[in-house]
């Protein structure tokens, strides 16, 4: 995978982006560092960091189990002057339509349509429960300042309260790109709407309990 590319892209000029290579093993690794490094910068509401939490999971997750290939990448930094998260999961496997076209019924859809589709609820390829990207794209409706999910030749992009899909480049694979605003706090409601009222699941809930942990011993440790 070109990261040199990505950084180029997505991340021009920022300093200490965090980039981590995952596979099927390392994944609850990875995941746990990545959430250990969001929890360090304070000034990141905890509502966010539980609504991230899931959805970073679930977007890690379906590489392994949509991709078709073994390792995805995560790119996170955090912009501490504009108070934004950026995060970046990229994978170079089969993508977002061959993924979708094993399930029969969206077997003729086309790379376009595929990209809207897949942030739907319960729009799956068989292989998944069909709620991670729709999850994520709630998050985004809600705090998020820009979405960009790019697979082939199309772009999805959700930006200003708009959303657009344009040709734009080739992506061999999936890559989803978005910007969160980290100061603003969720509402309980807005917190069950971005986990699909189902709760984080286990491994989100414990990591965001012990960075939390860590996050307020610090805290008092300098009181």
């Amino acid at each position: 995978m070109d990261v040199a590319f990505l950084l180029d892209k997505y991340f021009k000029g920022a300093k200490k982006v965090s980039i981590d290579v995952f596979d099927a093993q390392t994944l609850n690794t990875v995941y746990k560092d990545v959430i250990n490094s969001m929890t360090s910068h304070f000034e990141i509401e905890v509502s966010v960091l539980q609504a991230l939490s899931y959805c970073l999971y679930e977007m890690m997750d379906n590489v392994h189990i949509h991709s078709g290939k073994p390792l995805g990448t995560a790119m996170t930094y955090y912009d501490n002057d504009q108070k934004t998260l950026s995060i970046l999961i990229a994978d170079d496997g089969m993508g977002v339509r061959a993924s979708l076209s094993e399930n029969e019924i969206y077997k003729n859809i086309t790379e376009a349509e595929a990209l809207k589709m897949c942030l739907e609820d319960k729009i799956t390829d068989g292989k998944g429960l069909g709620f991670g990207l729709y999850t994520t794209s709630r998050l985004v409706d809600s705090i998020g300042k820009e979405f960009i999910l790019h697979s082939g030749n199309h772009k999805l992009v959700r930006k200003d309260g708009t959303e657009s899909v344009v040709e734009n480049g080739y992506w061999q694979g999936t890559l989803i790109f978005m910007v969160i605003g980290t100061t603003l706090k969720m509402s309980l409601d807005e917190l069950k709407r971005s986990t699909t009222f189902k709760g984080l699941n286990p491994l989100a809930e414990r990591s965001v309990l012990v960075a939390l942990q860590r996050r307020y011993k610090v805290i008092s440790e300098t009181l």
